[in-house]
């Protein structure tokens, strides 16, 4: 199975066509809630949230609003995205390297997409995709490090996904774009 994290151009890579990719950072993000607290933004939502991006082509920003210039250009519709600070219609977001920028709320959806392991991109060593919430349970596929896929539930320990028309299960854990222990519905 082919498949790719993030990509996204710096704005200067973008005039050169050169595509940038950054180191990745840790397994979950620093900000990741705490179990039974909620922090609610100023839009009513939880503070932070996982979001993907609507077109394939998005913006980010140094800071919120359009007269900010732009640090990273996104190129791929459905990339999970961290919200983690609000400030009118937008959203600081972070993405799975761990690089932050704004991003107006009209470019974001509440559909859930997770990347599978995006920190082991690069090191080898693959993640069975399992029939069942099940360790173990019949292997659907094997997923190399950095797929993206659609989130169908996560149960706190396990997420259902769909990953390049292969749908099962796979450690919550090893998935960036849901939350340690967090309750997921399709």
């Amino acid at each position: 199975m082919s498949g790719f994290a993030s990509l996204r151009l710096s704005l200067s890579a973008a005039f050169l066509g050169a595509l940038l990719y950054s180191p990745l950072a840790g397994a979950q993000s620093a900000a990741a809630p705490a179990q039974g607290v909620v922090t609610l933004g100023p839009s009513g939502l939880p503070l932070p949230r996982f979001v993907s991006l609507k077109p394939a082509r998005v913006n980010s920003r140094v800071g919120p609003g359009a007269n900010y210039s732009v640090n990273w250009m996104y190129v791929k519709a459905g990339l999970p995205m961290e919200v983690i600070q609000e400030f009118d219609t937008w959203r600081r977001v972070r993405d799975a390297d761990g690089s932050e920028g704004w991003i107006n709320q009209s470019m974001l959806s509440g559909r859930r997409t997770a990347i599978v392991a995006p920190w082991q991109r690069g090191k080898g060593g693959q993640i069975n995709l399992m029939k069942s919430p099940d360790k173990d349970s019949r292997v659907v596929a094997i997923i190399e490090p950095g797929v993206m896929g659609t989130i169908k539930a996560c149960d706190g320990q396990w997420c259902e996904m769909t990953l390049d028309g292969h749908t099962g299960w796979l450690a919550q854990s090893t998935v960036w774009g849901a939350y340690p222990g967090e309750r997921v519905k399709d």
